[in-house]
């Protein structure tokens, strides 16, 4: 078994977890998402906030946040007033958010939420992130369009092959992360489903500790998705060549603050 990057008192035991969900027209899935995920988090004892995001839906997500929030106080609807986009209402919920721990999840119930607590059980072991992976022993996907899986892997496969990581689901949103470590990340460029890799490898490349568990994953049953391959090609290789430049010619200026833990084996899969 690996070592956590630091003991027990060493690490400050995490008070709060917030979730953060960016939601646009989810009305057919938002109630059941929310639900489900309060329900895992309070029968295993997790303090949490459930921040959702409307970044500007045109159904009726808004009104059944608002409906929902009089029965959940965990539940905090946001409103993205601003520019719409992936990015930008996860940044929104991130900066609105009040835990010391976040972890991004989407609003079509897709991530299971069994693997939430697994990552907050995580970031309380002293990890900066907790990445999950689809395609690790023990991880899975079900009802994946084989298009967007091709196109996926090969995706990941570029990463890995760029930034010499073993991470091979880097494109995945549902990642947790201690603040802090979000904090390390800033300034945020990525407006759109870019943000999803631009996280993960600038906490990375500014040596944040890093461990990887394997998840499962279910394509939405209500619903469209939102994300849009032909469009997000070019965004994707704008924020990957970004951080690749940052991690060979940054001479180190955004490396996580000294005296912050590291990880003694980043990158390990757990079983």
């Amino acid at each position: 078994m690996e070592s956590a990057p630091s003991t027990p008192d060493e690490a400050a035991r995490l008070q709060l977890l917030s979730i953060v969900i960016p939601a646009r027209d989810e009305a057919g899935a938002i109630a059941a998402t929310v639900e489900h995920l309060h329900l895992e988090l309070t029968l295993n004892h997790v303090p949490h906030e459930i921040v959702v995001v409307d970044d500007g839906s045109s159904d009726q997500t808004w009104a059944i946040l608002q409906e929902l929030s009089v029965h959940n106080a965990a539940l905090r609807p946001v409103k993205n007033e601003g520019l719409h986009g992936f990015g930008r209402a996860v940044i929104k919920g991130i900066d609105s958010a009040a835990g010391d721990a976040l972890i991004i999840m989407m609003a079509d119930e897709s991530d299971d939420c069994r693997d939430v607590v697994r990552y907050w059980n995580l970031l309380n072991e002293g990890w900066d992130c907790a990445f999950g992976s689809r395609f690790i022993q023990g991880g899975g996907v079900i009802d994946y369009p084989w298009l967007k899986l091709r196109i996926n892997r090969l995706a990941n496969l570029f990463i890995r092959i760029l930034f010499r990581v073993p991470l091979n689901d880097t494109t995945n949103a549902f990642k947790g992360y201690r603040k802090s470590t979000l904090d390390g990340c800033r300034p945020f460029l990525s407006p759109h489903f870019n943000l999803t890799v631009e996280l993960p490898l600038k906490a990375i490349v500014r040596g944040y500790s890093w461990t990887v568990v394997p998840i499962t994953w279910r394509n939405r049953r209500r619903g469209t998705a939102k994300l849009k391959i032909k469009e997000m090609g070019s965004r994707y290789f704008f924020i990957c060549a970004y951080i690749w430049l940052e991690k060979y010619f940054s001479r180190g200026d955004f490396r996580r603050p000294l005296g912050q833990p590291a990880s003694p084996h980043p990158g390990k899969a757990r079983k």
